[in-house]
């Protein structure tokens, strides 16, 4: 095996004698830490999975109905681990070749060439996690507002300064060395998660079960043409919730050797993933019907009147803020292994002044960078869409059955050949039009489109 499996679980000197061309890579020394188990990388894997998005689940419904939408939301949950479990079995096969691979790209690099690593799959990657980030630092902003809009209904303060606050607890976070650091934060992540589904899940049943609540209509509403559309940006949005985009990275975490590891932490992630997705899903639509909002959240007042008491709102934004914080510092892993990459010594040590002032810098500018983005673009939610449709659905539905495809080469006879040609042309076709609709609906909200608008 290479270097980095062979070497002990905290000796970098055996790594970069075994294998030169790692001496050189800082990202993958100071950032990409092999010292997890498969418990760490659960809790990975539960944070870059299940966010906040998944309160958006009901909202997709409203285009999809129920037979649709419960279809959907169980294609998206065993495909992506099918997906996971493909792309983790390629990494694993490299290792066990001697040619572990750490990153994304990497995996490009190696299977399709250097042009794909280099062109199309690290700018996708990058796109798609640095959107994530100013998206989560845009939903924080969105809960912190919501939270002083209970106590101070006619306040004067604006959503862009909500999310600079947030922006402010990114900057401390990002600073934190490596992913393996974030263990112990995405085990917490892991309980926040799990408490914000049963807070949004408890609050939809109650207002369901009183008058309180609109009229349940889950009629879909519009014409044939929005009807259209509305199910492909709904499948966008659930396929985006599901999304990853860092497997790679998250592998990279695991001390060696990592056969078998990565199984185990997806089976932890989605046993998350069915408790949260679907009782979100399926308690929110039930309650509101096609009158669910794009964050269930917001269905728990009417203008500006709560319908659940004030603390539980409360309680509920706080949990869904702390974990937000942890989702957006997940993404940001792969901006800071280029930034390490690019301005790090691996000839010096981690935390020697040559490396720190520069690290301190770049991310702090990289958390600046996404956080104006947030303040500046409050309908980033309908760019975001589109970076999902663009972005997550080639990275996490298409390329991991590629990748499978051309390392272990099936035969025409065998059922995983067609399965994965399946998915393949399926979710290209279902790409392609998704970005359509992303676009569309772009265009369509334009017109309300203004730089640190108060939403």
């Amino acid at each position: 095996m290479g270097g980095v499996v062979e070497a002990d679980e905290g000796d970098q000197k055996v790594a970069r004698q075994a294998d030169p061309q790692k001496e050189l890579d800082a990202g993958a020394l100071f950032v990409l830490k092999s010292k997890g188990s498969w418990v760490h990388c659960g809790y990975h894997l539960t944070t870059s999975i299940v966010a906040p998005p998944l309160l958006s689940l009901p909202y997709a419904f409203t285009f999809l109905g129920w037979e649709v939408g419960i279809v959907c939301l169980i294609v998206g949950a065993l495909v992506t681990f099918y997906s996971y479990n493909l792309l983790s079995m390629v990494l694993e096969h490299h290792d066990q070749m001697g040619n572990r691979q750490l990153r994304f790209r990497d995996m490009a690099h190696q299977i399709l060439g250097p042009r794909w690593g280099r062109y199309y799959v690290g700018p996708i990657q990058f796109m798609v996690c640095y959107g994530a980030v100013v998206a989560c630092t845009l939903l924080g902003g969105q809960c912190m507002k919501a939270i002083y809009l209970l106590s101070s209904p006619n306040g004067s303060m604006k959503l862009y300064q909500f999310v600079i606050i947030f922006g402010g607890l990114m900057l401390v976070l990002a600073q934190i060395p490596s992913f393996h650091s974030l263990r112990h934060i995405n085990l917490i992540s892991l309980v926040l998660c799990l408490a914000y589904s049963a807070c949004a899940t408890a609050a939809s049943i109650y207002i369901g079960s009183s008058n309180k609540g609109p009229k349940k209509d889950y009629s879909i509403n519009g014409n044939t043409e929005n009807r259209v559309f509305g199910v492909f940006n709904a499948i966008a949005i659930i396929a985006t919730t599901f999304g990853n985009g860092i497997i790679p990275e998250i592998q990279a975490t695991l001390a060696p050797p990592v056969k078998g590891k990565m199984f185990k932490g997806l089976s932890v992630c989605y046993a998350v993933v069915t408790v949260t997705f679907f009782s979100v899903a399926i308690s929110g639509y039930w309650a509101f019907g096609n009158q669910a909002e794009g964050l269930v959240l917001s269905n728990f007042s009417v203008d500006g009147k709560p319908l659940v008491p004030k603390w539980f709102i409360l309680m509920t934004n706080i949990f869904t803020i702390l974990q937000l914080s942890a989702v957006g510092v997940v993404y940001l892993q792969p901006t800071n292994e280029v930034l390490e990459r690019t301005f790090a010594d691996p000839t010096h040590e981690e935390f020697s002044a040559r490396n720190v002032i520069p690290r301190v810098i770049s991310r702090s500018l990289s958390v600046i960078a996404a956080t104006t983005m947030a303040a500046m673009l409050p309908f980033f939610g309908d760019i975001n869409s589109l970076i999902g449709a663009f972005g997550f659905i080639p990275l996490d539905f298409i390329l991991p059955v590629v990748f499978f495809s051309l390392t272990f080469k099936p035969t025409r006879k065998s059922p995983v050949f067609w399965l994965n040609i399946s998915i393949a042309g399926f979710f290209s076709i279902l790409g392609v039009i998704a970005s359509v609709a992303s676009v569309r609906q772009i265009v369509l909200d334009a017109k309300t489109y203004r730089l640190f608008a108060d939403v």
